[in-house]
């Protein structure tokens, strides 16, 4: 049987969809920039990294690990000049929700999870994403 084809999220998604509720629901006391602020050769890699082949073969071949490397990159390569955690979350979940899945996780563990990706050593990005999935096996339905 063939597996479903991944929705890819566009740049035009992101604005509209998870950097603008970023904006809206999740302020903290820090203020996320506006859109056009934002480093556009950065996210374009994050949004474009998932679905990368080599010898047409997908470097991230799973749903979970396109999802992984998503989230993970949205996070550690700074897209925006502020509230990557924040854009990351909504992008993950919004990118979930594409692809006919949900995340039932509990706001204070997602929010100590994105933290915990933040701070992780670069060195570290195999074990991280393998914890990142771990995490979407774990939560999404």
């Amino acid at each position: 049987m063939a597996r479903p084809i991944i929705k890819k999220l566009s740049i035009i998604e992101i604005e509209y969809v998870a950097h603008r509720l970023a904006q809206e629901l999740m302020e903290y006391g820090e203020p996320i920039p506006p859109f056009d602020t934002r480093y556009p050769e950065k996210l374009e890699s994050c949004l474009k990294t998932p679905f990368q082949t080599f010898n047409k073969k997908s470097l991230y071949q799973t749903f979970e690990t396109k999802a992984s490397i998503l989230f993970y990159l949205m996070i550690k390569n700074h897209p925006f000049q502020n509230g990557n955690k924040r854009v990351a979350v909504l992008t993950l979940i919004y990118f979930l929700v594409q692809n006919g899945r949900k995340l039932k996780v509990d706001n204070k563990i997602l929010y100590e999870f994105s933290r915990e990706i933040a701070s992780s050593d670069p060195k570290d990005k195999d074990v991280v994403l393998s914890k990142i999935r771990e995490f979407i096996v774990l939560y999404s339905e």
